[in-house]
């Protein structure tokens, strides 16, 4: 992995590729275990885990089923404080084992407002699989059942993250260098 740079900002290599696959790998291997008797629901939140999602979805050893909600927090680097709906849920949680699948946890906002919702509609389980989490961050606690990697407070880029839509396509996680 080498610097490279998104819109104005210039990222290094944090994690590579190989270490994502490896967390990947562990991440479903300990889901696929736990729900080797339930038909689990994933639902992955856009656009970040798309990528992340896709990757622990195909790992798995069990049947289980995918679905997709996009909820909005960022601008550029910064979060924006709002958390906004765009693409709601189209899948019928009640009775059934609930994974929720996040690119990044960081204040906790997102889910936060989202989680309340979700436990409405009656699923018999809920768990959180997060890539990573900004533990200093957070504001509103969330468990995190599954964890890949906790890191800094630093912006990172990749894997799914994007900079104004840009940068998800690279295979690493890099980090913004320090200017």
């Amino acid at each position: 992995m080498q610097t490279i740079q998104v819109h104005d900002k210039k990222f290094i290599p944090y994690i590579t590729a190989e270490e994502i696959n490896s967390e990947v790998r562990s991440i479903a291997d300990r889901l696929s275990t736990d729900y080797a008797e339930s038909k689990p629901l994933f639902i992955a939140i856009l656009n970040g885990s798309f990528i992340f999602a896709a990757d622990v979805f195909r790992a798995l050893r069990i049947p289980a089923e995918i679905c997709f909600i996009k909820l909005a927090s960022y601008k550029g680097t910064k979060s924006t404080g709002e958390v906004i709906t765009s693409i709601g849920l189209d899948a019928d949680v009640f009775g059934r084992d609930v994974i929720i699948i996040e690119d990044i946890i960081d204040t906790g906002k997102t889910l936060n407002q989202f989680l309340p919702q979700l436990e409405h509609q009656q699923p018999k389980s809920m768990k959180i699989c997060a890539l990573l989490h900004k533990k200093e961050c957070t504001v509103f606690p969330i468990h995190i059942d599954y964890l890949g990697f906790t890191i800094p407070d630093r912006f990172v880029v990749g894997y799914g993250l994007d900079y104004d839509g840009y940068g998800r396509n690279l295979n690493g996680i890099y980090q913004l260098e320090e200017q």
